[in-house]
């Protein structure tokens, strides 16, 4: 555990533009953290900056991993003894230790996260203004295993690892003080993601400060929209996808009908009936999201059909009834969440990507996403491709899209790029 937290200097809103510095606050000294040494020749890989220590990397004779317990903090050293940075270990898993700090003077410790927290903060209010976003994305803002999300004044957090367990008070003290100046009221912890299996963490969720409400409320594009916390997918909304929505508007026809598939709550449906869409249908297989894209539509002065359905039945039976759209959305949850997936989940988004061809109407819009790091961009394209040979269909890519700037990609990590999107324009060969 860190020590307590440091008295924080009085936070103030920082100008557009004015660099953000280091919040330097005394701390009574403290012991360095204990070695973690890695073999010879191992440092090469985080010397380019990557964040992670895999287990096969310490030299586990000098400091044996089983000396530390889940979440404690080291002093990753190559091994000359030369400082690496300052990281969080967890000796159960394959990914053993995280740097969070490679300066020797700034250890691990309340002000460190206020710090990265000022950072995130002023790279999101430069991109959007008002508060909805993800003001934490992990190992790209240097605050590994942690994400945060801003619904207002409600953040929604979730942690994937022992390390950020363990500094789960100081995340949130530090989230006050960052905060300040315009204020959260509350803090709502939502750990019930598969990945903290890997890391021998339970599943758990529940405020850490202040009321957390039933629903998020978000604000995109103009438009209002409604999701379950508690109940909902991720912290309740995919902020990845807020500029791909944007970016389908350019290629959306007037009075388009528009198909969305894996809706959830209706985001793309909305988005497109307030653009000028003649119709939309949502296909989902929760009552409860589909129950909430019809009240999103509400909300915003618009309507929506809904289906629920296992999402590849549906569009078989639409197929059947000889229905036709102009615009076809599919956004499904990753078919590809290990590496031994690959071939199934290729073959999944093979059949998706061909189902919906088969209803999208002459020179119409195929936007097809992947949320699946291990489906690589160029793979997603060729399930497109493979997809429009087999129905007859002529395709061309008019953009490829990823995921919103509030989620950066850390060059050294390349898991931090996983969202794909592609921008179809649908033709007869």
């Amino acid at each position: 555990m860190i020590s307590g937290p440091a008295e924080a200097a009085s936070p103030r809103a920082r100008a557009p533009g004015e660099p953000v510095t280091f919040r330097e606050q005394p701390v009574p000294p403290r012991e360095q953290p204990a070695p973690l040494s890695l073999k010879r020749g191992e440092e090469r890989r985080l010397g380019a900056g990557h964040p992670w220590v895999f287990s096969n990397e310490v030299d586990t004779d000098r400091t044996p991993l089983t000396a530390f317990a889940p979440g404690a903090l080291a002093t990753v050293q190559s091994d000359r003894g030369r400082f690496l940075g300052y990281a969080y270990v967890n000796p159960h898993a394959l990914i053993c230790a995280r740097i969070m700090s490679r300066e020797a003077s700034r250890p691990i410790d309340e002000s460190l996260l206020v710090h990265r927290l000022d950072v995130a903060l002023a790279l999101r209010r430069q991109l959007n203004p008002a508060p909805y976003y993800r003001l934490v994305f992990g190992e790209s803002d240097g605050l590994p295993g942690l994400v945060l999300d801003r619904y207002g004044d409600l953040l929604v957090g979730q942690i994937a690892t022992a390390g950020m367990e363990a500094l789960k008070s100081a995340i949130e003290s530090a989230v006050r003080t960052a905060l300040a100046p315009e204020g959260v009221a509350a803090l709502y912890w939502k750990n019930d993601s598969a990945a903290r299996a890997l890391e021998h963490l339970p599943q758990a969720a529940g405020p850490a400060f202040g009321a957390a409400p039933e629903e998020i409320e978000v604000r995109e594009g103009g438009a209002r929209f409604h999701a379950p916390l508690a109940g909902g997918q991720k912290t309740g909304w995919f902020y990845d996808h807020t500029a791909n929505r944007a970016r389908m508007l350019r290629y959306l026809r007037p009075g388009a009908r528009v198909l969305d598939v894996f809706s959830y709550v209706g985001a793309w449906a909305v988005t497109a009936l307030r653009a000028g869409a003649q119709s939309a249908t949502c296909i989902d297989a929760s009552q409860d999201a589909l129950a909430h894209a019809r009240r999103n539509a509400a909300d915003n002065g618009v309507e929506v059909e809904c289906l629920r359905d296992d999402a590849f039945d549906a569009l078989h039976a639409l197929h059947e009834s000889g229905a036709r759209f102009d615009a076809i959305i599919l956004d499904p949850p990753a078919f590809i969440k290990r590496k031994k997936d690959i071939p199934k989940g290729q073959a999944a988004y093979r059949k998706l990507n061909q189902l919906a061809l088969n209803l999208v109407d002459e020179e119409g819009l195929l936007v097809s996403c992947s949320c699946s790091y291990h489906l690589a961009e160029a793979e997603l394209l060729a399930a497109v491709q493979t997809a429009a040979r087999h129905c007859s269909r002529f395709v061309q890519v008019l953009e490829l899209g990823g995921q919103s700037p509030d989620h950066p990609v850390h060059p050294a990590v390349p898991e931090t790029r996983y969202l794909k999107a592609l921008y179809c324009r649908v033709t007869r060969e």
